[in-house]
């Protein structure tokens, strides 16, 4: 969430970011500043009336004490009116802070300055490209024809148990599941991020804290008898381990990261572009979420990158990085790199990771904070990637790997597979 008092202060400015990323924003902007305004002059006048019915709470006091009742009762009647006027006037000031709270919710956070212009992902900047595209042999498969002849994923048997989007992992495909989720995690934890388990579900005020409500609210699978939300990744539990807190600067940086399932309902997603694993409503991810100082948090962001490069480059997939437009950018990000595989069976670049800063943006709703050197509270920075989604980055093996002998494992994965190859 923008903090009102930069909104308040750079009105113009924040106008013209917001349309990079294709907005109009004026009349939004416009309606904050004017509920602010409102807001406090409310809180002043509340302010005027508590201080007036405390210095009135001394007279009486001393009027008491020194016998002077008929005055003291003269002033209890004006304090009788005092408290009804603040009860009204605290009233009001609350409603208009939740209305000025539910406004800024509207509005996404601001492009970093090197955001590229544009409104479709063509538009989309390439900024890296390693690793050399195979060259597949004849009557090579897409991975959907692949898990068939391998049996290894069965798209059908998990539409029998629940619907689409939903498949099920089979002996050397559970394998190599796993063998993924445990070579992600060790090279971020060897890379210094601490692991966590987290919950699948969580509450409203998390959905909130980082942003996916109220904007992906559509998206989200909700559970209305407790009111909970799967998870669409495990960034929103685990930036919200820091929710209402605050942080002493030695604790920076601060590195996550966790393995979970992940739930989306994708809701208007068809066609061949979303065809097996291409799209799914639950799959696995594992994440990386860094919490820093504000100074060091793009130097963080490059970092991520890196990490992230070095996944990919160990495991000998061609990739692409591309750093996202304004129209093409989440509701939360400041600035993002989308990672992307190319799948040579279906002749396009399949995204399998997102590494995102967000500056103040998720902190403002988290309440996250930390002590600066002066003892004054000020917001963190968050960062989250993925390190890396599973089902794009097994499409991508399974197609770029294939031989006429079967799919061969990458060498870097089959300590964790316990074989070689695929047949």
């Amino acid at each position: 969430m923008l903090q009102i008092a930069f909104i308040r202060e750079n009105q113009e400015k924040v106008i013209n970011a917001l349309a990079k990323r294709n907005l109009d924003a004026k009349a939004v902007v416009n309606e904050v500043v004017q509920l602010d305004e409102k807001r406090r002059a409310t809180q002043v006048e509340l302010d005027s009336v508590l201080t007036e019915s405390n210095k009135l709470a001394t007279s009486i006091g001393a009027l008491m004490k020194s016998g002077e009742n008929a005055k003291a009762a003269i002033l209890k009647e004006k304090t009788v009116l005092l408290k009804e006027q603040s009860k009204i006037l605290s009233e009001k000031a609350d409603a208009l802070a939740q209305e000025l709270t539910q406004k800024l919710y509207t509005l996404p956070n601001l492009p970093a300055d090197i955001v590229p212009e544009g409104k479709t992902p063509e538009d989309n900047l390439t900024v890296f490209q390693e690793g050399e595209i195979p060259t597949l042999h004849e009557g090579a498969q897409p991975h959907w024809e692949l898990v068939k002849k391998y049996d290894i994923i069965d798209f059908e048997l998990g539409v029998k148990i629940t619907g689409a989007g939903f498949p099920v992992y089979k002996g050397k495909g559970a394998r190599l599941q796993r063998a993924l989720i445990s070579y992600f995690l060790d090279k971020n934890t060897a890379a210094g991020y601490k692991e966590y388990q987290v919950p699948h579900l969580v509450n409203e005020a998390s959905g909130y804290g980082t942003g996916q409500l109220p904007d992906k609210e559509g998206q989200m699978y909700h559970s209305t008898v407790d009111d909970l939300y799967l998870i669409p990744t495990a960034e929103v539990p685990v930036t919200n381990l820091f929710r209402d807190i605050i942080l002493n600067e030695n604790e920076f940086p601060i590195l996550c990261t966790a393995y979970t399932p992940c739930f989306r309902r994708e809701a208007g997603s068809y066609g061949a572009h979303v065809r097996g694993l291409n799209r799914l409503h639950q799959f696995d991810k594992v994440e990386i979420v860094r919490i820093e100082h504000p100074d060091k948090s793009y130097e963080a962001l490059e970092g991520m990158v890196e990490h992230v490069k070095s996944i990919l480059q160990e495991l000998k997939l061609p990739y692409r990085i591309l750093r996202l437009c304004g129209g093409d950018m989440g509701f939360t990000s400041a600035l993002t790199y989308d990672f992307e595989v190319f799948s040579t069976a279906q002749d396009r670049w399949l995204e399998i990771s997102s590494v995102s800063n967000f500056e103040t943006f998720q902190a403002n709703r988290l309440k996250l904070r930390y002590k600066d050197a002066n003892g004054k509270n000020q917001l963190a920075h968050t960062l989250n990637g993925s390190s890396l989604a599973l089902p794009r980055v097994l499409a991508g093996i399974l197609e770029n790997c294939q031989t006429p002998e079967g799919i061969v494992i990458p060498e870097v994965l089959r300590p964790y597979t316990g074989f070689d190859i695929i047949n």
